[in-house]
């Protein structure tokens, strides 16, 4: 299995600025991961998230070994071809789509048996099938450990299980992973938000031989608080030179806090899949644009965003066309939302090569201090 080779070039406290460099093309980081479920960054081109300032997009395994079939997506070139991404591609493992179908599926200790979503046909997963359809059929570049994602709340017997499983997934992804000169796989530590089964999961995670850890089982409704203690009691245990991945965060404030617990990568849905309900990211938080007191507010969506989506069109406008049900207010505030995404990140690696990201995180957690995600239910302890 190749490891990517991993170069941290400046510092500031647990925060890191780094480049990850693959065959397909270098990752600076801290690196936000625009989410292509199918294929696709839901609403845009490739060139516009490229534009945008990605250096790398995730696919999704489940969605796409159930249309159009990852055997077909093979057949037509992989993955990069097939999407028109020349740039590196991670994957998910599945584990977290089917996860989330709980009517659907059948766990045991082998893998999982479900029912997929659109026509209730049978499927199996297993750790060797899951990095078949990754690495050999969808042509990943970085391949994730098939998990188990652990409910939130869960009792600690229920955290305790799920780690142990996928702690032994992820030796039989290693095994079926095998020897690869042009691909690595990343590992993942669960352990819900118990501080020693996280340390437990991430200290045998660690030594497992992956190229890199991604830190599960968080952006599952425990709130930002619990997520934040949750990486404070999980990232000492995680040695440095690894590239460190967040799985499916998430909020900006959490995309800031994370970094200054240091995290290098994350992936999550929210730019695009909130657009497409008329919500934009800006630097003074989140606007509804769907809200009457947009109709006639001629000033841009941000205009301190470089982009045409962020400084031509109107807040008036996208009200209407959003009010209106018109793909284009969609398409607009997900190209408005994913540069300003690449932003926060570009600007968070230049605050921490300039020694200055203290500054930067005090000056966005107290404008952004009322987008932190608040849990449900209280935290299990």
């Amino acid at each position: 299995m190749a490891v990517f080779d991993f170069e941290i070039k400046a510092i500031q406290g647990l925060a890191r600025n780094g480049v990850l460099k693959t065959p397909r093309g270098d990752i600076r980081t801290p690196a936000f991961m625009p989410v292509g479920t199918a294929g696709t960054v839901k609403a845009l081109y490739m060139d516009q998230v490229k534009d945008a300032g990605a250096d790398i997009i995730l696919g999704n395994t489940y969605h796409l070994m159930l249309r159009p079939g990852a055997e077909r997506v093979k057949r037509l070139g992989g993955l990069h071809a097939f999407a028109k991404w020349s740039g590196p591609i991670l994957t998910d493992s599945g584990g977290f789509q089917v996860w989330s179908l709980s009517q659907l599926r059948k766990m045991d200790a082998d893998g999982v048996t479900f029912r997929s979503h659109l026509d209730g046909s049978e499927y199996r997963l297993t750790p060797a099938r899951s990095i078949e359809i990754q690495a050999d059929l969808l042509g990943a570049d970085i391949s994730m450990q098939l998990d188990e994602c652990t409910d939130w709340p869960c009792t600690k017997d229920e955290a305790a299980r799920s780690m142990q499983l996928s702690l032994n997934w992820g030796q039989r992804s290693l095994d079926a992973f095998g020897e690869r000169e042009a691909q690595t796989l990343f590992g993942i530590v669960q352990g819900s938000t118990y501080p020693d089964l996280r340390r437990e999961s991430a200290e045998a995670v660690s030594a497992q031989g992956f190229g890199g850890i991604a830190i599960g089982g968080l952006a599952v409704g425990e709130g930002h608080d619990a997520m934040c203690r949750t990486l404070d009691e999980t990232m000492p245990y995680v040695p440095t030179h690894f590239p460190r991945y967040v799985m499916g965060v998430g909020k900006p404030i959490d995309l800031v806090e994370a970094v200054a617990r240091g995290v290098d990568m994350f992936d999550c849905v929210l730019p695009t899949r909130t657009g497409r309900h008329g919500q934009a990211w800006t630097w003074d938080g989140p606007i509804n644009l769907k809200n009457a007191k947009f109709a006639e507010d001629l000033s841009p969506v941000d205009e301190r965003v470089d982009c045409a989506a962020s400084q031509d069109y109107s807040r008036a406008y996208l009200h209407h066309l959003i009010r209106s049900g018109e793909y284009l207010g969609s398409m607009v505030l997900s190209w408005h939302n994913t540069v300003f995404f690449q932003d926060l990140m570009a600007n968070i690696r230049a605050s921490i090569a300039a020694g200055t990201f203290n500054d930067l995180r005090s000056e966005l957690s107290a404008r952004w201090a009322d987008t932190k995600s608040k849990p449900k239910v209280e935290t299990a302890t």
